[in-house]
This record gives structure tokens, C-alpha cells and sequence, in this order.
């Protein structure tokens, strides 16, 4: 590492449980975001704080006046432009160290696997069921951790995924093997926006976790934020035995 970045995560190599060889894992790391909203703003945003090397961010809109509310990466300048473009720019300004790879173009069953192949982890913050399980399905495939995190409301929830495992649930082992299922947008019901920052920075925690390894293992538990209530729980998650991950 350079003296700059030596410098810039200082604070990370002190820690016991990082160093300087965890930060390096960083520096060397591939970590691909599915969506640059709500969940994907702050999440990209400490991951290149974080140093992680190199970032892949899918998604396939742009920049929207209602987005500023809660997608943190974004300003008024950005309205109109493509969301992984005006995040790399942003994202650049952040970390110049950090490698940051925009996919302008919408993940599914078709392109999920030849998207995710050769990363180290999958941080999905994306707003629809659909493309959650091609992005879980392709991710247990290649056994790539997962991080899922969702928002709605006053809630938000986020699992950790390597369903591969002998002993730990895929994404599947939750939601069940229903093709779609009806889903309202924020749009519809809002949104808190200081809620999906929360969760964002929960989830890049889990995604550095997959590639430093510290603490408890968070895989095959859901963590769920009821801010509304000031409540939060973690639920083990069993493996499905029915499910395609245990086959």
C-alpha cells in the first residue's frame, strides 16, 4: 500500500481484527453492488471508504428528484444521469484508490452468473423480489457469499447467504421457490431515508466481514430493524431440506 493509503485506513489496521494484512484483503478484494439506491448509496459509499479494490455496480436507472431523499451518493446535478455512472464519479472523489466498474444494464436469470462470476462477495440492495432471487440463485451457484438487505417503511432486514454449506440456508430457505410474489414500491408506501442508510451500512459491514473475517459468523441469521418500535431481532434461519440448495 501506498503512504497515502496507509494513511487513509489507519484506523482499520489498528484494529486487531482488520491489520495490515486484513486491509490488504480489502485492496485486492472484487465486491459487486446490485442497485445504487437506498441500500446501494451507503453501502458503495463505505465500501470505497473501507478501500475494498475493486467495485461493480449494477443497475440499470437513472437519477431521479425523489432519489435525493434517501440515495445519499447522488445531488441535484445528478438528476437525469445514469445511476452507476453518477456513482462512480462520486465514488472516485471518495477513494481514488478504489476501482469502480459501472454496469448500466438491469441483472436477472439470463446475465446474473456471467455478471457475478469472479467476485468475492454480493451486496444486493435492489427494490423487487424478481431480481433478488436471480441474483441469489446465480450467487449460490458460483458460491459467492451473499448480503441481502431490504427496506420498507420504518423496516429493514438483512441476511448473510452461503447456502452451499452443509449447515447454512440459501436465500431460498426464507422467501420459499415462488417465481414473484406482489410487491409494493417505496413509491407507493415511502420510505424512511435515514432507515436505508442504516441498513446500507449494515450490509457493507457484512460485506467486509466476508472478506475479513471477524466476530460471529452472521450466516444463516436475519437481522430486523423495526425502527418504529425501536425493536431489533436476529432469527436463525434453518436449511430448507426441501430446498434446491440442499440437494
Amino acid at each position: 500500500m501506498t503512504d497515502d493509503e496507509l494513511e487513509r485506513y489507519a484506523r482499520h489496521i489498528v484494529l486487531r481484527e482488520i491489520g495490515g494484512s486484513g486491509q490488504a484483503r480489502l485492496k485486492s478484494a472484487h465486491i459487486v453492488v446490485i442497485g445504487a439506491g437506498g441500500i446501494g448509496s451507503p453501502a458503495l459509499q463505505y465500501l470505497s471508504a473501507a478501500g475494498v479494490g475493486r467495485l461493480t455496480v449494477i443497475d440499470d436507472d437513472r437519477v431521479d428528484l425523489s432519489n435525493l431523499q434517501r440515495q445519499t451518493l447522488f445531488g441535484d446535478g445528478d438528476v437525469g444521469a445514469p445511476k452507476v455512472d453518477a456513482a462512480a464519479r462520486a465514488l472516485y472523489r471518495l477513494n481514488p484508490h478504489v476501482n469502480v466498474m459501472p454496469v448500466e444494464t438491469r441483472i436477472g436469470a439470463a446475465n446474473a452468473t456471467a455478471l457475478l462470476d469472479g467476485a468475492d462477495v454480493v451486496l444486493d440492495g435492489c427494490d423487487n423480489f424478481t431480481t433478488r432471487l436471480a441474483v441469489a440463485d446465480a450467487a449460490l451457484k458460483l458460491h459467492i457469499p451473499l448480503v441481502s438487505a431490504a427496506v420498507g417503511q420504518f423496516e429493514g432486514q438483512i441476511g448473510v447467504f452461503r447456502g452451499w454449506e452443509a449447515d447454512k440456508p440459501c436465500y431460498r430457505c426464507l422467501v420459499g421457490d415462488a417465481p414473484d410474489r406482489a410487491e409494493a414500491s417505496c413509491a407507493e408506501t415511502g420510505v424512511m431515508g435515514a432507515l436505508t442508510g442504516m441498513i446500507g451500512s449494515l450490509a457493507a459491514l457484512e460485506a467486509i466481514r466476508a472478506i475479513v473475517p471477524f466476530g460471529t459468523d452472521p450466516a444463516g441469521k436475519l437481522l430486523i430493524a423495526d425502527t418504529l418500535d425501536w425493536r431489533f431481532r436476529t432469527l436463525a434461519l434453518p436449511k430448507d431440506p426441501e430446498c434446491r440448495c440442499a440437494a
